[in-house]
């Protein structure tokens, strides 16, 4: 029940500034993001018009993220799982509990997709018959 009233813009700031506070300073993570990221302020920014679109349903973010993730070397299924462990424990310690709540069930959901799009990125031919164009 995404909306306008399951959070405010500053409770999603802080969702994603705390986490993302985490994310620099985890040592499995923290390389990956430090090595393609250049400009945190803009990217920051951009994360909190992706979460505002998904919580609030604000429509402020357009872009496609897909592309930018299936282009980096090396990602596995253990570090998508890591980065969705932080962001529960991030969620954990809102004060907004239904905002948190739903916020990982959507970072499930994205997290599930980014992970499927990577793999056929890599290896086209093993999409599922039933998923593949005929």
């Amino acid at each position: 029940m995404p909306g306008t009233q399951l959070c405010t813009e500053a409770e999603v700031a802080t969702l994603v500034h705390s986490f993302y506070a985490r994310v620099r300073q985890d040592e499995v993570l923290g390389p990956i993001f430090e090595a393609q990221i250049d400009d945190w302020d803009r990217h920051l920014s951009k994360l909190v018009d992706f979460w505002s679109a998904i919580l609030r349903r604000t429509g402020r973010f357009s872009g496609a993220p897909m592309p930018r993730h299936a282009a980096l070397p090396g990602l596995s299924a253990e570090l998508f799982q890591h980065w969705l462990k932080l962001f529960r424990e991030n969620a954990a310690a809102l004060a907004n509990r239904a905002m948190g709540d739903e916020a990982c069930a959507m970072a499930e959901r994205i997290a599930q997709s980014l992970w499927m799009g990577y793999q056929i990125s890599r290896d086209p031919d093993a999409v599922p018959s039933a998923l593949a164009h005929r």
